[in-house]
């Protein structure tokens, strides 16, 4: 096949392969059709830990200065007799202080929402103190009330929070109550102010407030003051200790390296009982035997031997590498290896010459100066 038949079929596959592509698409436009579908998604960022976050936003959204925030901070709010407090969590876990400090704030003139505390354990929790200062008698089981709003479906709100009933003495502004079994809604004067006590806020909630029913609810519990000075959201509950928080959220990191050490652990922990040491294990160096055994025979006064031994391994190399200087004897042997490895010839006749046997320093000079002799030729 020649080079334009190659490129003529290279082309025509090529044409082929778009036309199925074309033809492909083609069928699929024809036979589908492009739909739209919203799909919510879980809340992120602020909206999954702020259950306020929704109404934050509404007000702001109507030019109403609010702030949200998780612990009560009175300081925030003590000079400012206008502003409206919607606390959120369990009044049950205030301290004293900011019980005192949020009463004293409303006697001056500050509107405050909260709610009864939550049932436990299928229990009526006891009244908390800023409750009971508020003329709260008792707390009774959570039961559902009904709502109406013009134009919506029927509701009912307040499935999740107790009921309460007021000392006799209590006369509150306005009240909600459609049972003998206490009250899911009063308005009590206080002062200056006012204090609305609700038996839950969950059609607050981010998920449920574009709801019309709880929309309508919400403004008419903030209308009171709608305009006037800044709404504070408190939404924080009762403080996770950091045990507990590691234990539910951080599971995926300490859970694997709860693992690895007990794999190491495990791996290190080579028996039970008192330790033992390992018995050590042979060794097999020959240059450590070499030197062990020059030491046993320099301490038991065999240094001859070992002079004699360094001597002849020179010699040795010496009747390989010059052999007409091995030949020679007395000082003329002496004077050819001088002029070969270019020492001097003082220093090759000490070398060549037995020393003492009690004579340390000359032993191992001469010896070192036939290794260096030896390693010269």
């Amino acid at each position: 096949m020649s080079l334009v038949q190659r490129w003529a079929l290279a082309i025509a596959a090529v044409l082929a392969i778009v036309a199925v592509g074309v033809a492909l698409g083609a069928w699929f436009v024809h036979t589908h059709e492009r739909v739209e579908r919203s799909v919510p998604l879980p809340p992120s960022g602020e909206a999954a830990v702020n259950p306020l976050y929704a109404l934050r936003q509404t007000l702001r959204a109507e030019g109403i200065d609010t702030h949200s925030r998780l612990r009560l901070q009175p300081e925030e709010f003590a000079d400012a007799a206008d502003d409206t407090v919607l606390l959120h969590g369990d009044p049950s876990l205030l301290t004293m202080p900011e019980v005192e400090a949020l009463l004293a704030w409303v006697a001056r003139g500050g509107h405050l929402l909260l709610r009864t505390p939550p049932e436990r354990a299928g229990t009526t929790a006891s009244v908390p103190p800023l409750l009971r200062r508020l003329g709260v008698d008792a707390l009774h089981p959570a039961e559902c009330a009904s709502l109406h709003v013009q134009g919506q479906p029927g509701h009912t709100e307040f499935c999740n929070g107790s009921r309460f009933t007021l000392k006799p003495d209590v006369a509150p502004r306005l009240q909600w109550s459609d049972s003998e079994d206490g009250h899911v809604y009063v308005r009590i004067a206080r002062g200056r102010g006012s204090v609305d006590l609700l038996a839950d806020f969950d059609f607050l909630g981010n998920r449920v407030l574009d709801e019309a029913a709880h929309q309508a609810l919400a403004r008419q519990l903030l209308g009171a003051r709608h305009g006037a000075g800044t709404v504070h959201l408190v939404h924080g509950g009762q403080p996770v200790s950091l045990w507990r928080n590691l234990a539910r959220r951080a599971w995926p990191a300490w859970v694997p390296f709860a693992l690895l050490l007990a794999a190491w652990l495990w791996r290190r922990g080579q028996r039970f009982g008192p330790w033992l040491p390992s018995p050590e294990a042979g060794r097999r160096s020959l240059l450590e035997h070499v030197r062990a055994s020059g030491d046993l025979l320099y301490r038991y006064g065999q240094s001859k031997l070992l002079y004699t031994a360094a001597r002849e391994a020179f010699l040795a190399r010496l009747q390989r590498r010059e052999p007409a200087a091995a030949a020679l004897a007395g000082d003329a042997r002496v004077a050819a290896i001088a002029t070969r490895l270019q020492l001097p010839h003082l220093t090759v006749r000490d070398a060549l010459t037995t020393p003492q046997a009690n004579d340390r320093h000359a032993f191992f000079a001469r010896v070192r100066t036939l290794i260096q002799m030896r390693n010269r030729l």
